[in-house]
């Protein structure tokens, strides 16, 4: 049997996010991708050539920034390959992207070259680069996929708001809450984190090889090159950090991390309990025509979404977390170990970006049962014991609570039991009447408005 050639497709690829799943985080390779970092760095050489040179006395025309700034915002894939034959003798991707400028400038800007990647380390232009990349990503696919599942949840919860549902604590049935109550404790915790996420501040740096700015001042004594270091920082939308080694203190974007981190631990909880409200008969999902659940129990519909959902954001913790483990840690000035760890960025963001995708398919194809929720409430008329003792208690039984747990702990109480119970109070009429207008179905506190009011 003859084996099959693996060129690369999405159907030889070795990573599922660049094989069964392209489709859906293909845009990350705009930043993360061999090619994506290549013109982040190049971004970053070239406008720090246009600043660096009007700084030591060497003025460019309009003409002159726009042909150079046309290397980074043309920069196709047939230049990224040049790059890739430049890195074959070099042996360094950096050094290989200035000879590919260098080799760009041509004759008109040949005084130039000697001042690409003039007094920088490798560092100066990984780190803003990748700082680019991931505040890019985050503003054009990251926040937007969070705010519309923060959206359609948030929706969801309020169509919800008065649905009353048998509550669980312990696994065991307890006190009654509504259906969007319970969603809604999860639309108020992704809103705190969404805030937090829009307009995440990135740090960078632009410093030298060891943090010093050793180079520059010995060539430009006379420049403030600290002052120089912030204002380009800044001007490509990045925080400078002054105080670094030969590399930035990672401080700043495992914050960042930290952040996605949380949120898709939240989203974990929230794909488990859909899982168990489907699980249980609460929502019901809706078949897609021609989708299959099962391979052999023809009547399956699985919760897919949730599930595949819940495995994502596993996958791309495992790697968030890895990085808060690694990147906080650097052998004195410089070492080599995060070079590699920064490149699987895009995964971990592909991950998290596919799992906010599915949850958002996920609760397209679900709906209340209205009819489950209801039967099962009046199933268990002990659920309200706590409304009942409490009420008692109000006014003046002091044993109230052992009353009620006699009669219901461990137990399924029907609704004749409760209100033969509660005929044999020794309490006034009006307090009769008020303990048996209370059910499972109203006795709800404030949920609606507590739904009402996010």
């Amino acid at each position: 049997m003859k084996r099959p050639e693996f060129k690369l497709s999405e159907l030889t690829a070795i990573s599922p996010i660049d094989g069964r799943y392209r489709s859906k985080v293909e845009k990350l390779a705009a930043w993360f991708s061999q090619y994506g970092l290549m013109r982040m760095r190049l971004k970053v050489e070239i406008e720090y050539l246009i600043k660096l040179l009007p700084r030591i006395g060497r003025k460019l025309t309009r003409k002159d920034e726009e042909e150079l700034r046309g290397l980074w915002q043309n920069f196709s894939l047939k230049g990224a390959g040049r790059v890739k034959e430049f890195e074959q003798t070099a042996i360094n991707d950096v050094k290989a992207l200035e000879y590919y400028i260098r080799a760009r400038l041509g004759t008109r800007h040949r005084k130039l070259v000697s001042f690409v990647h003039f007094g920088l380390t490798s560092d100066d232009v990984n780190v803003p680069a990748y700082g680019l990349a991931l505040k890019e990503a985050n503003e054009t696919l990251i926040v937007p996929a969070i705010e519309e599942l923060y959206g359609i949840l948030r929706g969801f919860a309020k169509e919800q708001k008065d649905l009353a549902m048998l509550g669980r604590t312990h696994g065991q049935p307890a006190v009654p809450t509504t259906l969007g109550k319970e969603l809604a404790n999860y639309v108020v915790r992704i809103e705190k984190i969404l805030q937090q996420a829009h307009g995440f501040c990135f740090e960078a740096k632009l410093n030298g090889a060891v943090g010093n700015y050793n180079a520059l001042v010995a060539a430009y004594p006379r420049v403030d090159w600290i002052r120089f270091s912030d204002r380009f920082i800044s001007g490509l939308g990045l925080v400078p950090n002054r105080m670094t080694t030969q590399i930035l203190p990672y401080d700043n974007w495992l914050q960042y991390f930290s952040l996605l981190k949380l949120l898709n631990n939240v989203l974990i909880g929230f794909c488990q309990d859909m899982w168990r409200y489907i699980s249980d008969g609460y929502l019901l999902q809706i078949p897609v025509a021609g989708e299959v659940g099962s391979s052999t129990m023809p009547q399956k519909v699985n919760p897919i979404d949730f599930e595949n959902a819940e495995g994502n954001l596993g996958i791309a913790n495992a790697l968030l977390e890895f990085y808060e483990r690694k990147l906080p840690i650097n052998r004195l000035q410089r070492d080599l170990s995060d070079s590699t760890v920064k490149r699987t960025f895009g995964a971990a963001l592909a991950h998290s970006l596919l799992a906010y995708q599915n949850i958002v398919a996920g609760l397209g194809k679900i709906a209340p049962n209205k009819t489950k929720t209801s039967e099962e409430l009046g199933d268990h008329w002990e659920v309200i014991a706590e409304g009942l003792q409490t009420i008692l208690r109000a006014e003046g039984i002091p044993d109230a609570y052992e009353k009620l747990s006699e009669l219901t702990r461990g137990r399924e109480v029907t609704q004749g039991a409760l209100q033969e119970f509660i005929g044999s109070l020794k309490v006034s009429a009006a307090t009769k009447k008020k303990l048996m207008r209370m059910s499972p179905g109203n006795y709800v506190g404030l949920a609606e408005k507590l739904v009402s009011d996010i």
